[in-house]
């Protein structure tokens, strides 16, 4: 990738999708600063919490509030990721104060002013819903407490954003069906079953994939997921075998695992043995087993570790009152529909096929390849020369 010499401007209008802007530097500097954070560098904060100032505040009560736990990693990986962080950053002082909202924007707003109520420190929020979030997150301001949008970007006067570039996961989606099905793309249909209509990234996914895939397929039928739950993935799909014909959909654009999942039982129940390329996101367990057997095609890796990990290290630091910026936590700015200018951290992704099972979540120690190669694939995962 080539550096940037001057920073992004807006190219379209501000709308519940991120406007996303980055100072001059090099993917790969990026990704260097990031490893570095999540080992305990950046800032002077060693990996064992020990600080270059005796001054700094390691009492400290964080809130994490995260969206469900339909997508697997949430419970898996983000939350002990970031549990794990601050205690490090902590001396072992720090505490994580955790709520799952388990889908329900209602669930998660009395959990939110729960936070506030008892003073947390500092709140992390991944949001069911992003506009529904900001009275709660004005309220936290009032309060004087720093919030910090997980993920999912929030509205509201949040401090800072930790996410991924989340047109390029799209971007990145949206080439792995053109490469599939190569020189047949142009007379192709293929069904896209995007994410939730509340959840910001779904715009940012859909224009990315849609910016790969327009003028290069026949994009048969699009749907948006309520809430990115795998049942209603499965009507989407069930509809669109009804009206295309389970035969004539050549691939599947789905925006997360857990749909993916869904999408192809209904392609197999459909009768369909041969199955279309079908994307995904978040490189949750099912979906790695389903690419090794070849069910489903890809998957977006997005590093938890450095997401997490940068999460903790933000609201560390907020409750620290030290600058993210100036800590390099933050080298990106994003608008929201209701502020500008959100020092924000977006870490790189990567699309994960058969080919390069090994060396991204296996190497990463996300999965042992014992965890990904159980019996049922045992036969799969020595095809393509997976084994421990």
């Amino acid at each position: 990738m080539n550096p940037r010499t001057t920073p992004r401007t807006r190219t379209t209008p501000r709308t519940r999708a991120a406007s996303v802007r980055r100072p001059a530097l090099l993917l790969t500097a990026g990704l260097s600063a990031l490893s570095l954070t999540a080992c305990g560098v950046v800032g002077a904060v060693g990996g064992d919490g020990a600080s270059a100032s005796p001054n700094r505040s390691y009492d400290i009560t964080v809130g994490l509030l995260l969206p469900d736990k339909d997508t697997a990693r949430f419970e898996k990986f983000d939350r002990p990721l970031i549990e794990d962080r601050v205690s490090s950053l902590t001396n072992k002082q720090g505490e994580v104060v955790y709520a799952n909202a388990e889908g329900s924007e209602d669930r998660q707003s009395e959990q939110f002013r729960k936070m506030v109520a008892d003073e947390v420190d500092v709140i992390v929020v991944n949001a069911v819903d992003s506009g529904a979030v900001a009275p709660d997150v004005e309220r936290a301001k009032a309060a004087g407490i720093p919030v910090i949008a997980y993920d999912r970007l929030a509205e509201g006067p949040i401090d800072a954003y930790v996410s991924h570039d989340n047109e390029l996961v799209g971007q990145v989606q949206g080439r792995a069906l053109v490469n599939a099905l190569g020189e047949d793309a142009e007379n192709s249909k293929v069904v896209m079953v995007n994410g939730a209509p509340a959840d910001p990234n779904t715009a940012l996914f859909r224009k990315g994939a849609l910016g790969e895939l327009n003028g290069k397929v026949d994009i048969a039928k699009s749907y948006d997921t309520r809430k990115w739950l795998p049942e209603v993935a499965a009507e989407h799909m069930r509809e669109a075998v009804k009206e295309v014909g389970a035969g004539n959909i050549a691939a599947v654009y789905s925006a997360n695992d857990g749909m993916a999942g869904a999408v192809i039982e209904v392609l197999q129940d459909a009768g369909v043995t041969d199955l279309p390329p079908v994307t995904g996101q978040d490189a949750d367990l099912a979906a790695v087993r389903r690419i090794v057997s070849g069910e489903q095609y890809m998957t977006v890796y997005k590093s938890f570790l450095l997401e997490a990990t940068g999460a903790a290290d933000m609201a560390v630091a907020k409750v620290q009152k030290r600058s993210i910026q100036f800590d390099a936590l933050a080298r990106d700015v994003v608008d929201s529909p209701t502020r500008k200018d959100i020092p924000a951290m977006l870490v790189p992704v990567v699309a994960l096929t058969r080919e390069n099972i090994e060396a991204t979540v296996v190497q990463d120690g996300v999965y042992t390849v014992e965890d990904i190669c159980t019996e049922a694939y045992a036969a799969d995962c020595a095809e393509i020369g997976l084994t421990s």
